[in-house]
């Protein structure tokens, strides 16, 4: 059965049950519930989400792509782990490909699509200041992709969503550090403002110099948590 589900803008769009799975399982891995290197039970989700197994395998299947599980003979899903040097790879592919997004987008931004990011955005501020940490990689995801739909250019976006993603359960620990959540609402907030004003070259800069921060707020957690 579909189900309509409104966006942040009031649009509706049509979910599958496979897309409310995927949906699920995915935040699930990006609040933390399922840790890295965790088995994924279809058996037991399918009894939690009231479903069979078959959108259940869909969904991990669409997870596995995104590189959220990995599949083993014998063994199932399983949530994987992400190495320091993998963890730095991705953040240089973002840093390298949403920069020149923003480039494309700007010059193409209409009222509606801020107002789609604007929406994003007061979500993603209230779940900062409510400390609501399960949404916050989800969130972060949505906002960034907003502001990149402009461009159009639909297979770089979703090479971009799929680094998101991955980053995103890992980049949800860096916010919660000293002045994390400011710097985050500085950050976004100041981005939809530049793009409103046009302000390509800033934009473009704040939007690299965010990933990088961001990279590296991660990494030397890592280092000073390494034995």
């Amino acid at each position: 059965m579909d189900t309509l589900v409104k966006r942040p803008t009031g649009k509706l769009r049509r979910m599958t049950v496979a897309d409310s799975a995927t949906d699920e399982i995915r935040r699930r891995i990006l609040a933390g519930e399922l840790a890295d290197g965790t088995p994924v039970r279809q058996d037991a989700l399918a009894e939690e989400l009231g479903s069979s197994r078959i959108p259940i395998r869909e969904a991990l299947s669409r997870l596995e792509a995104e590189g959220l599980v990995a599949s083993y003979p014998h063994r199932g899903y399983v949530v994987t782990a992400l190495s320091r040097d993998e963890i730095k790879e991705l953040f240089e592919l973002r840093a390298m490909l949403e920069p020149e997004l923003l480039r494309v987008a700007i010059p193409r931004m209409t009222e509606e699509h801020f107002a789609e990011a604007q929406a994003v955005l007061d979500q993603y501020t209230a779940n900062l200041d409510s400390e609501d940490v399960h949404l916050w990689g989800e969130l972060n995801t949505r906002y960034h992709l907003a502001l990149y739909a402009a461009s159009e250019r639909r297979k770089t976006i979703e090479i971009v969503r799929s680094l998101l993603v991955n980053t995103d359960r890992y980049t949800r620990l860096v916010i919660t550090l000293d002045h994390g959540v400011d710097s985050a609402k500085d950050d976004h907030g100041g981005l939809l403002d530049l793009c409103r004003r046009g302000a390509i070259n800033q934009a473009v800069a704040l939007t690299r110099d965010h990933i990088q921060r961001a990279e590296a707020g991660l990494l030397d957690m890592l280092d000073n948590q390494a034995p």
